[in-house]
């Protein structure tokens, strides 16, 4: 018997788990009560990686699809194989006629996360797709057009705040989400212990409503006439406070000048908040000793989910409560992918290029995942033909599943790098399986820039990989040799496996923020299983400021030119709630048991729908194969960032049968 420490990797909480495995299988997944982060806690995702890694129906070798059928390949052939069908692909239609698309999964995969990147780059297109865009690009929008950075995301300091006001997130269901903080319900309480206050604005009464302090019902999609509102009651009695920041920051004015058109009566109706609990709410939040304002994906999935996760940072930062403690604050991850440097740039591009089909603008390099489905179904010049997905399935968890599916059918070539065979994959003419979670190791480099403390873990591996497999990082740096191999003609003298992702992680670690500090590098993780706590957040806005100007822009351009479209909305949604009264529209949900929709048999996925013809199920997987994201609008889109708006959908319900 022996006992490995290692961090979960189903979730944003990233749990520590203590695995023990006896005559080579798991024995049991229990939380790491040495854990520097979550001390113990777990959720009932967790113990399923046993489940995943024994999971039958989990793929192990290369298999391509004949007709209708299935035929394991020999790694070499099914690698061989994508890189000449990309290469015959883009000969014949040209570099955008490829596209890529990626999953939630390959953030909680740094091995991915390191190495995907050089094979996108490689196939010189620009239509690259991922989850971003499904239900979290506000927040990388609002971050780039405020701060600099896509990656400069405010994260709640639940740990020391006194006042918690949570917009359309449910984070006991969650576990947080672009918040990583494992045991968020003990969290909460602790906000309740020391005399502080949790208020939950949503449309439902969820998990996080039943341990609040107060819910506030708001009326699906208007929760950017609530902020407004808030921040008009903050202006109107002059009690701005800008701290620190005061000298950092850009359009304050025109923030001022903006909100006064929105005051409490005026958005009651639309809201469905009466005007004394708002401005109840605003005095609360600016007289508490510390507060902090929080959206998540019930904003962020709505036709103005832009200006939303916008206004929550001005909120935060016009009250004094940004970049403080208690506040929203700014991790100082150990490896560090934004720094601190001095450099006068902006990071990221917006609108450098548009989508085929609906002239949709890129983000980050990325086309908004609403525009995949047309792309590929564009008869034009530059149209989709061929696709390859890594860890996702749009089919299920993007709007108009349908759509896309009929799409895919569509398609002279498809290749998945997955480890299952499902509603997405089964349209591939090639799947390449990766090894499990439990088969490789790995770090957090994308949640600790979100956690709510400063924390480092490595994870090794549990189990050896069996041999002929090849972990997701292996599976990139072979595609992108034998492609390069394939466009050159002649071979490549190069080792495709010299470098490994640890090789990356321990040079990231030595040149990070405690690198010279603490002399931390991969070794000293390794003798630290349970992870190196380097403490709280702290004020580190300033030093990471990544705007040309080096100043917090308050008032983009582009949000404010998106208020026009708001007022115009505006003027509509009075008449729209009186026509549709006592109709009913359909919200997001999650529950702390669902998995997102990559998921296959041991977590019921908020997707749904994996009884659909042509997966490959278990016993587990006793759900029908309607999918919730049928009835959704792949055409209605938030605007300003190309974010799919898919809550707040009208529907008619009636019994069945």
């Amino acid at each position: 018997m022996k006992t490995v420490y290692r961090s979960c990797s189903l979730c944003e909480a990233i749990c520590g788990l203590e695995i023990t495995v006896e005559n080579g299988r798991v024995a049991g997944i229990r939380g790491d009560k040495a854990d520097v982060f979550s001390h113990g806690h777990i959720c009932p995702k967790g113990p399923e990686l046993k489940a995943i890694h024994e999971d039958p129906d989990r793929l192990r070798k290369p298999i391509r699809r004949v007709g209708n059928d299935w035929h394991e390949v020999s790694w070499d052939e099914a690698l061989n194989e994508v890189a000449e069908k990309i290469h015959a692909v883009q000969s014949a239609h040209g570099t955008d006629a490829v596209a890529y698309y990626a999953g939630n999964p390959n953030v909680h995969n740094y091995g991915s996360l390191l190495f995907a990147p050089r094979f996108i780059a490689r196939l010189k297109t620009r239509n690259s797709y991922s989850a971003t865009s499904v239900d979290q690009l506000p927040h990388h929008f609002a971050a780039q057009k405020m701060f600099g950075h896509p990656l400069l995301v405010p994260v709640p300091d639940v740990d020391r705040t006194d006042y918690f006001l949570v917009m359309g997130a449910n984070p006991i269901a969650s576990n947080g989400s672009m918040m990583t903080a494992p045991d968020i319900k003990g969290r909460l309480k602790e906000i309740q212990k020391r005399k502080g206050r949790v208020i939950v604005v949503d449309p439902r009464k969820t998990e996080t409503v039943r341990v609040a302090d107060e819910h506030v019902f708001v009326r699906p999609g208007s929760d950017v006439y609530f902020l407004l509102a808030l921040l008009h009651v903050v202006f109107e009695r002059n009690l701005t406070k800008l701290k620190h920041l005061g000298s950092e920051i850009k359009g304050l004015n025109e923030i001022k000048s903006m909100v006064m058109e929105f005051s409490p009566a005026q958005i009651a109706d639309v809201t469905g908040i009466p005007a004394n609990v708002t401005e109840r709410i605003a005095l609360e939040f600016t007289s508490a000793k510390s507060a902090v304002c929080y959206g998540r994906v019930g904003l962020s999935t709505q036709a103005f989910g832009g200006l939303c996760q916008w206004l929550i940072n001005v909120l935060n930062i016009v009250t004094g409560n940004m970049d403080e403690p208690g506040g929203a604050m700014f991790p100082l991850p150990a490896v560090d992918t934004i720094g601190s440097d001095s450099k006068s740039e902006s990071y990221g591009s917006f609108d450098s290029f548009r989508s085929k089909a609906r002239g949709l603008p890129e983000f980050g390099g990325e086309l908004p995942v609403a525009a995949l489905a047309d792309e590929i179904l564009y008869t034009g010049e530059g149209g989709v033909r061929a696709l390859i997905t890594s860890a996702g399935n749009p089919v299920l968890s993007t709007p108009n599943g349908g759509k896309l599916q009929k799409a895919l059918g569509s398609l002279k070539f498809m290749a998945s790098v997955d480890i299952y065979l499902n509603e997405t994959t089964r349209y591939a003419n090639i799947i390449l399986p990766p090894t499990s979670p439990l088969e490789h190791d790995h770090y957090d480099v994308i949640f600790n820039i979100l956690a709510v403390r400063n924390t480092a873990r490595y994870s090794p591996a549990v189990f050896d990989p069996p041999e002929g497999s090849m972990h997701d990082w292996e599976i990139f740096t072979e595609l992108t040799r034998r492609l390069e191999e394939v466009r050159s003609g002649s071979k490549s003298k190069k080792t495709s496996r010299g470098i490994k992702p640890t090789d990356f992680l321990d040079r990231m670690l030595k040149s990070g923020p405690y690198g010279a500090e603490t002399r931390i590098d991969l070794q000293k993780l390794i003798d630290n299983p349970h992870g190196i706590d380097f403490g709280p957040l702290t004020s580190v806005l300033i030093s990471r400021i990544k705007t040309v100007d080096r100043k917090i822009d308050l008032a983009p351009d582009l949000m404010l030119a998106d208020l026009h479209r708001l007022k115009e909305s505006m003027i509509h949604t009075k008449d729209q709630i009186r026509a549709q009264s006592g109709s009913l529209v359909l919200i997001g949900r999650r529950h702390v048991r669902d998995n997102n929709s990559w998921m296959h048999n041991v977590a019921i996925p908020h997707g749904y729908g994996h009884g659909r013809k042509g997966s490959r199920l278990g016993t587990a997987a006793q759900h029908s194969g309607a999918s919730i994201n049928d009835l959704t609008d792949d055409e209605s889109i938030d605007v300003l960032t190309g974010n799919a708006a898919f809550s707040g959908v009208p529907v008619q319900v009636r019994a069945a049968g």
